[in-house]
């Protein structure tokens, strides 16, 4: 190992690799260092199509196309009285390649992207723990890092991307992450083989089913060798007050949960249940001299709409640019670093934006799309992923004032 780089990239997931990848390429020592041993388990199958582009850019896309993971061509809604929507086949609304997706194996996944930044010359390391990261004033300048072994490396570097998850490595160093006292939530989930699928296109949908009290919802994601990821989100507050093990948990929300209980059928459970707490947060400060924030360490909004993976590419490969142009300038400023990040604030806010609605218990969005058949195509942009333009929010504009005055109108029965 070098004692000195011009990048560190910290965190082998989506986000990182794809820095690594992009700064690599450029021509840059670039070091990608992961923690645990790729390939590595991790939730979070469900891609957006707009993952597409940056794919396309990493060299990937026959790869995946040539890959195990199950076709994504929809994702589909059902209501909490077990009514289901019309599944919004993404072709419908754009015909190209793009507009179709996968349902991933992240620990596959992710060990593609790892390798993939090897390939564009990055240094890749996994089992290799970042024990600090080193600031001279409020100036990055380098990390301590543990090998298997025990044994300890400082180095030097231009630049550090922390790409660490909800790891949060800078982000909780310097005290600047913030919990969203909105959206705190938790998720218990399992692996089931055997649960019915639909037939035909929508077979590898995406299925957001509530439950009949609307207290949480469940996911419903199909991975290859007909195995499904399903797991329950709600309030942690409703989720853990005076309840027992996660796993007598979920099956009390899943007796809420009708729809699902008839697709579980035939099914058998093949995993012990997992669970994940308190991750949505965003951070105040995304960029500062020398470093740079991309991926969950980030922030995370919601699962709801499988944007996480998406944002993480998308983030990493803009992160990335900037530092590339950043260190061909000999500039690594925090304003530098973080050129990117308003655009990409611009764009995230959209997501958040229906995240909301969706938690809006007194809303229904299949209603107001009823009223507004016209907004039905910038909604499926948004399930595509395709927030990063201008007009990407319009549906707002009719949106927001119509969950007002549900809002209103249930204040005033009450």
């Amino acid at each position: 190992m070098r004692d000195h780089y011009d990048c560190v990239v910290i965190g082998g997931g989506p986000g990182g690799s794809t820095a690594a990848a992009v700064v690599a390429e450029s021509g840059f020592s670039t070091l990608l260092v992961e923690r645990e041993q790729m390939p590595r388990f991790h939730v979070g199958e469900s891609l957006m199509p707009e993952t597409y582009w940056t794919l396309k850019r990493l060299g990937v896309l026959e790869r995946m196309k040539s890959s195990r993971f199950t076709p994504k061509m929809s994702v589909q809604f059902v209501s909490s009285s077990g009514k289901e929507s019309q599944p919004f086949f993404f072709r419908d609304h754009d015909p190209r390649e793009c507009a179709e997706t996968w349902q991933v194996e992240r620990a596959d996944f992710d060990k593609m992207l790892f390798d993939n930044a090897a390939e564009k010359g990055a240094e890749c390391r996994d089992r290799t723990r970042v024990l600090s990261v080193q600031f001279d004033g409020d100036r990055a300048t380098g990390v301590t890092l543990q090998s298997e072994d025990g044994s300890r490396h400082p180095l030097a570097s231009r630049v550090i991307i922390d790409a660490t998850g909800q790891q949060a490595l800078i982000a909780n160093a310097l005290g600047i992450r913030r919990e969203d006292p909105h959206l705190r939530k938790m998720a218990i989930w399992g692996y089931y083989r055997n649960a019915r699928r639909d037939a035909g296109d929508n077979s590898g949908a995406t299925i957001i089913m509530h439950t009949r009290d609307k207290q949480s919802w469940f996911w419903f994601i199909p991975l290859s060798d007909n195995v499904t990821s399903i797991g329950v989100v709600g309030d942690r507050d409703y989720l853990l007050k005076d309840r027992g093990r996660p796993a007598d948990i979920y099956h009390e929300e899943l007796a809420l949960c009708p729809a699902l209980e008839e697709r579980l059928k035939d099914a058998q459970l093949v995993s012990d249940f997992r669970v994940a707490k308190e991750f949505s947060y965003s951070t105040r400060q995304q960029s500062g001299d020398g470093w740079v924030l991309v991926g969950d360490a980030f922030g995370f909004i919601d699962p709801i709409y499988s944007s996480g993976v998406y944002l993480a590419l998308r983030s990493g490969e803009l992160a990335a640019d900037a530092v590339v142009e950043g260190l061909q300038r000999g500039d690594v400023s925090a304003e530098q670093l973080g050129s990117w990040v308003p655009a990409f604030q611009d764009g995230t806010r959209w997501i958040r934006q229906l995240v909301d609605v969706y938690y809006s218990d007194e809303f229904s969005l299949g209603g107001f799309l009823r009223h507004h058949p016209e907004h039905r195509s910038n909604l499926t942009d948004l399930l595509i992923g395709r927030v990063f333009h201008d007009g990407a929010g319009r549906i707002f504009d009719d949106l927001m004032p119509a969950l007002e005055q549900a809002r209103q109108t249930k204040v005033a029965a009450q």
